[in-house]
């Protein structure tokens, strides 16, 4: 039974996908109908395409804790990332994430949908290419490369480290890191910070005990949350007493995580906020940052 009703489910999205094919001739042509299941591509689809050219964007765009773009999502249809709410739409191009809604992926491509598949950039290089590549594929590269220009000016703006760079660390919920080899790590150099969690051989999003945070007392703990965020537990590490001396101290920031999650500018702000902090740790004590790292990085390297 579930298998027939399965199928009669298909027969329309099959009819409807033989007509969104009917206008293949235009292969290479901008698209009119722009569908996005992720909210990266919702935030590159909202900046770069015209306004005529999106016909849905994911829910999550309109929520301003996560999404840089919920001014620019207001009255832009909204789907929860559904084969059969995306097929009558009759998308020209449908843009999703590595590993979001795999299975309406798989379908729509089943379907004869077009589909760009976003990876999760690990570098500044690989969120330029994306942004190039998105705004390509919109008709409008122009776009791209000015979104990626006003970027790289505003990492070249940042203040160059004096001395020694002050030690770092991110804390995220469940006590998740940014290691070595991901895009949080490059941010943090640009922003003339070290990233202890590179030091001490943590790969990309590997976990760091609260006992070795404390242990390795970095000169700065970012805070990988938005202070509105609902309380859950996966945050209760973030505000474990043991973590209070450097809040005392001035010596935490808080970041959300959608500044330094997509490839867009908001990685540049990170980097500026990140730089901000920095500049604070030296002003209230510019010998106990440097005297602090030196013996971190030295362990780091035996």
């Amino acid at each position: 039974m579930r298998r027939s009703a399965a199928l009669l489910l298909l027969f329309p999205l099959l009819a409807l996908a033989a007509g969104a094919r009917g206008g293949e001739g235009r292969a290479g042509a901008a698209p009119q109908r722009v569908v996005s299941l992720n909210l990266c591509a919702d935030e590159l689809v909202l900046r770069l395409a015209d306004r005529g050219q999106v016909a849905s964007i994911t829910f999550l765009a309109r929520d301003a804790r996560a999404s840089n773009v919920a001014d620019l999502a207001r009255g832009v249809p909204v789907n929860r990332g559904l084969a059969e709410e995306i097929a009558p739409l009759a998308p020209d191009l449908v843009i999703v994430g590595a590993f979001t809604t795999r299975a309406t992926t798989a379908t729509l491509r089943r379907l004869g949908f077009e589909v760009l598949e976003l990876s999760v950039p690990q570098s500044l290089a690989e969120a330029y290419a994306q942004i190039r590549t998105v705004a390509a594929r919109l008709g409008v590269p122009e776009r791209g490369e000015a979104m990626v220009r006003r970027m790289e000016e505003a990492f070249a703006r940042l203040p160059p480290p004096a001395g020694v760079p002050p030690t770092a660390v991110v804390l995220r919920p469940n006590g998740f890191t940014a290691g070595r080899g991901s895009i949080a790590d490059e941010v943090m150099e640009k922003a003339g910070l070290a990233n202890l969690a590179a030091i001490l051989s943590i790969d990309r999003m590997g976990q760091l005990a609260l006992e070795e945070i404390v242990r390795a007392a970095p000169d700065l703990l970012v805070v990988n949350a938005a202070e509105d965020a609902p309380p859950s537990l996966a945050d209760a590490l973030l505000r474990h007493p043991a973590l209070a001396p450097f809040a005392a101290e001035g010596r935490t920031v808080s970041l959300p995580i959608r500044l330094w999650t997509c490839a867009g500018p908001e990685l540049a702000e990170a980097a500026d906020r990140l730089a901000a902090a920095r500049l604070r740790l030296s002003a209230a004590s510019p010998r106990a940052a440097v005297a602090a790292v030196r013996p971190v990085v030295a362990e780091g390297r035996r």
